[in-house]
Order: C-alpha cells, then structure tokens, then sequence
C-alpha cells in the first residue's frame, strides 16, 4: 500500500468479530493483490494465486470484488480516497488558480511516483471503468476531486483572479481531462520523475489557466 503523507488511512473502530473478520480478510486480499501484480505484472497474476497468497477461498475473494479489474480498485480505493482529502486541502487561498491546481496534483504524481509499477496498473485500468463492486466508490472519490478543482476556479473568479465569463463545470473538467492525459504520458516513462512531469503539466495548463481576466479582441484582418 501506498503510504499518505499527514493522513492516517486506517481509523480505529470497534466492529464486532463478523465484521472484524471481513476487515481482515479485505485487508489480506488488498494486500496480497498489490504484491503479485507488482511482483508478477497485472496480466499474469490470476485471481485464484491472489486468494491463495491472502488465505481466503477463492469464492470469499468474489464477496470483494467482481473481476481482476474490480480488484485493483479495491487495492486502490481507501489511499486513493485519502490522497483526495490531502490533495484538496493543499492550495493556498492566495495562490493563482494555476498554482493551487498544481498544489493538488503534485500530491499526485508524488504519491504515484511512489511505486510507478504499480500506478501503471491504476492508469490503465481505470479508463472506462464503469462496473464492479468498487465502482461506486471511486466514482465519488473522482467526483470529488473534479468538485474540488470547481470550487478553485469558482473561488478565482469571485476573487477576479480568473475570467468570470468562463464556465467554471467545463473549466475544471478541462483541467481534469489535462492531468488524466498528461499523468498517463509521464507514468509510461521507464523512471517517472515528478518534478519533471509536473513541470511539464505546468506548462499544458497555463494554456488554459493563465487566460487574462478580461478578453482582448483580436484584430481585424485588412
């Protein structure tokens, strides 16, 4: 698992021993599928080795998830949920609205650089993932971040740091359309390197984000 700088992703809870089994089971499942599609690579790593390597049967793995995809999220789910809550809450209200967007998605890159075999796996499957067990969950946590980067450009705009004209739901998913893509060309690299890719992430959004406050019309052609 990754590990997520300023947040605790395991909360102490009392369950009772049903349920306390469950979590232990989810826990040894999230585990041992991290460790073979690092160890093995996604595509040769089955489902029955992954319950196997957690000791569970393979019908109790089916409980968790629907397919080797569904599982990858079920991996991912709880650090992907508490990097959003770490990314969100790194602008600084007085920043540019480039530089607060860049404050989050440096969480980003720095926490996938963290283990870049696996993020590959994350990134690649992720596209048009749209049914399992785990679905529902990161739906909202992407929801949530693209809610976020609205707020931003919605409080840039009220601050006159950014064009009021924009549509600020198009903006932000503009931004999150740029990242999606640029993320995924950097991840690819042999030895992703996070300053690099964040510098050239830099550069792909000031086309959007440093647009002046007021339009300038273009001359007309003679």
């Amino acid at each position: 698992m990754f590990a997520i700088q300023g947040r605790l992703v395991v909360k102490p809870a009392k369950h009772g021993l049903r349920e306390q089994k469950k979590l232990e089971n989810r826990q040894r499942i999230r585990v041992a599928a991290a460790d073979l599609f690092a160890s093995h690579g996604y595509a040769a790593a089955t489902l029955r080795q992954i319950a196997r390597r957690a000791r569970v049967a393979l019908g109790t793995l089916f409980n968790y998830v629907d397919d080797k995809r569904d599982l990858v999220f079920l991996v991912f789910n709880d650090d992907l949920d508490a990097l959003t809550d770490v990314a969100l809450a790194s602008p600084r209200a007085e920043d540019h609205l480039l530089d607060q967007v860049m404050a989050v998605f440096a969480c980003h890159y720095r926490w996938l650089g963290e283990q870049p075999a696996l993020s590959r796996i994350l990134l690649q499957e992720l596209t048009f993932y749209s049914e399992g067990k785990q679905t529902a969950r990161f739906l909202a946590i992407r929801k949530r971040l693209i809610d976020g980067i609205e707020r931003l450009v919605r409080d840039a705009q009220a601050a006159r740091r950014f064009d009021a004209r924009k549509d600020r739901t198009l903006v932000a998913r503009q931004v999150f359309f740029i990242y999606s893509s640029a993320i995924r060309w950097w991840i690819a690299a042999p030895t992703p390197n996070p300053a690099r890719g964040l510098a050239d992430l830099r550069r792909l959004l000031e086309l959007s984000l440093r647009a002046p406050v007021s339009g300038t019309r273009r001359p007309r052609k003679r």
